[in-house]
C-alpha cells in the first residue's frame, strides 16, 4: 500500500508566534529569562550517544511518523522538550516541518548541530508563545518528567490553534516502575486510560491511542522492576543502559527486531497494540 501523501502546510513564523525570543547567530533562539529545565543536560548528552544506534529510538520514530501520516498536522509540529532533535529530524525527513523547543543547552546545541535550526532553547513557559499560535505540538517521553502534567497540557491547549493536534508518547504502567524510572526523573507511568483522562481534562479530544513495545514488557519486569523491588538492581550506568537499548548479542538483536516487526505489522494492519511499555496518543484541541 502506498504511503499517504504528506500534505503541504503553511510556513511557521517563529518570530510572530513568540515575539520575545531572540535569534542567535548559531540558529538557537532564547527568551529574555530562562528557568531551570526539569530534565538534566546529562540526560540529553547520554541520549545523543545512543539515539542513532538504538532500536528503541529508531522504532519509536517509525511509529510516530506512521501515526503522524494517519493524523497529519495542519502546520509545523513544535516538538516540546525535543532534546537533541532526534524525533524532529525524523519528522522532517518524512516531510513534516518540525522545530525543537528544548530548555537544556546541550540538547538545543545538539539539535542545531543536526541541522534543525531554528531551535528554541527555553521551557514552554519561557518561550512566550502567543495563545493560538502553535499549529501542532509533540511531547515525546516528556510528560512523565513534569510534576504537574495537567497544568502543562492545559497551558499547551491554549497555545494551540483551534483543532491543533497533539502527539504524545509516555512510559506505560505503574506496575513496571523501577529504579530506572527514578534515575530518569520520572514522576509517573501511564496507562492508555490514565493518559486519555488527563489529556481530555486539559481540553483535548482523543483521536487515537495505542500501547507500543509489547516485547519489552517481560524484560523490563524481569530485569528492572522485580530486581528493583527486591533491592537487587545494580545502579544503572551509561554502559548498562546502552547495552539494553542496543543489544550487542546478534541473536537477541535479531529476536527483538523480529518481535517488533510483528508489532509493527499489527499496528499497521489490525489497530491498537493491546499492551506494551509505552503509550502513543494523538488528540485534538477542542
Amino acid at each position: 500500500m502506498p504511503a499517504p501523501r504528506v500534505p503541504s502546510v503553511p510556513p511557521f513564523d517563529l518570530a510572530a508566534a513568540a515575539p520575545t525570543l531572540r535569534a542567535g547567530t548559531d540558529g538557537i533562539w532564547t527568551p529574555p529569562t530562562q528557568s531551570a529545565p526539569d530534565y538534566p543536560d546529562e540526560g540529553n548528552a547520554f541520549c545523543f550517544q545512543v539515539e542513532d544506534r538504538s532500536f528503541w529510538f529508531r522504532y519509536r520514530n517509525e511509529r510516530i511518523i506512521e501515526t503522524v501520516r494517519r493524523f497529519p498536522p495542519a502546520g509545523t509540529i513544535v516538538d516540546i522538550g525535543g532534546g537533541n532533535g532526534f524525533v524532529a529530524r525524523g519528522l522532517r525527513q518524512a516531510g513534516f516541518p518540525a522545530i525543537v523547543v528544548e530548555p537544556g543547552e546541550a540538547g538545543a546545541k545538539n539539535a542545531a548541530a543536526r541541522g534543525l535550526a531554528p531551535v528554541v532553547c527555553a521551557t514552554l513557559d519561557d518561550a512566550g508563545f502567543l495563545p493560538g499560535s502553535l499549529p501542532a505540538a509533540g511531547m515525546f517521553d516528556v510528560l512523565e518528567h513534569l510534576p504537574d502534567d495537567l497544568a502543562v497540557l492545559t497551558a499547551l491547549a491554549r497555545l494551540l490553534r483551534p483543532d491543533g493536534r497533539l502527539y504524545l508518547t509516555v512510559p506505560a504502567d505503574a506496575w513496571l516502575w523501577s529504579d530506572d524510572d527514578v534515575l530518569a526523573g520520572h514522576h509517573r507511568r501511564y496507562t492508555r486510560g490514565s493518559l486519555t483522562r488527563v489529556v481530555e481534562a486539559a481540553g483535548f479530544a482523543l483521536e487515537t491511542d495505542t500501547y507500543l513495545f509489547a516485547p519489552l514488557v517481560a524484560p523490563i519486569l524481569l530485569l528492572r522492576t522485580i530486581p528493583s523491588a527486591l533491592r537487587m538492581r545494580r545502579p544503572a550506568d551509561v554502559a548498562t543502559i546502552t547495552r539494553e537499548l542496543q543489544p550487542n548479542d546478534g541473536l537477541a538483536e535479531r529476536a527483538m527486531a523480529w518481535l517488533l516487526g510483528l508489532e509493527a505489522w499489527w499496528f499497521g494492519h489490525v489497530g491498537a497494540v493491546p499492551f506494551g511499555s509505552s503509550v502513543l496518543l494523538v488528540a485534538r484541541r477542542r
